[in-house]
């Protein structure tokens, strides 16, 4: 793509909307290639087919871009969290679902998660403090479910709804380091294990 065709193709409102998405992409398969900080930001956009002008509309940085590779990940996590946990359903289905889309939303973004997770302490003291809230808030929401069990009996309640949090996201967190596509199973069977084990061990003693 000539520098002439990609501010045509920049110029379009339909691009626009794409050019993001583009520089995402080409920075997530870059970074994991070489890493973070050995991936330049001309190397980015000469991937992406963009100029830089073009990439500083929509990121001030390199670490901009390492920040929203997770962030649109949390925001589509969260806004699924919600959607299942303020649903009418019985309470051990909406943990249920919650747990295993949260598995399955892993899995399919293991790559960004996987990219991020090994390079979050190169971004900014600010951007990692902005992270982590984002992800306190997605954890404490999900928290609740465990604690309305709790406080009706349906979940044992000698656990610290905080323990079994940080329990069970350490499993989805280190699944980068052994799920391999096109294994045995699929996303939505180990996201289903995953929940099934975290209902069992809330069972009532």
């Amino acid at each position: 793509m000539t520098r002439a065709t990609t501010r045509k193709a920049e110029a379009s409102g339909e691009d626009q909307a794409a050019v993001p998405r583009r520089l995402l992409s080409h920075a997530t398969k870059l970074f994991a290639k070489k890493g973070f900080d050995r991936t330049s930001v001309q190397e980015i956009v000469e991937a992406a087919g963009v100029t830089k002008g073009a990439m500083y509309h929509y990121f001030g940085s390199k670490d901009d871009l390492l920040y929203e590779i997770y962030a649109r990940v949390l925001r589509a996590q969260t806004e699924q969290l919600e959607k299942v946990a303020s649903s009418e359903a019985p309470l051990r289905e909406r943990l249920r679902s919650a747990a295993s889309d949260v598995v399955v939303s892993t899995i399919d973004n293991l790559d960004d998660n996987t990219i991020f997770m090994q390079s979050m302490h190169q971004l900014s003291v600010e951007k990692q403090k902005a992270v982590r809230a984002e992800r306190r808030k997605y954890h404490e929401r999900f928290r609740t479910l465990i604690e309305e069990g709790q406080e009706s009996g349906e979940f044992r309640a000698d656990k610290p709804a905080d323990v079994i949090v940080d329990f069970f996201f350490g499993s989805v967190h280190h699944l980068g380091s052994w799920y391999r596509r096109g294994g045995a199973l699929s996303a939505r069977q180990i996201g289903d294990h995953f929940a099934d084990l975290l209902l069992a061990s809330l069972r009532p003693e």
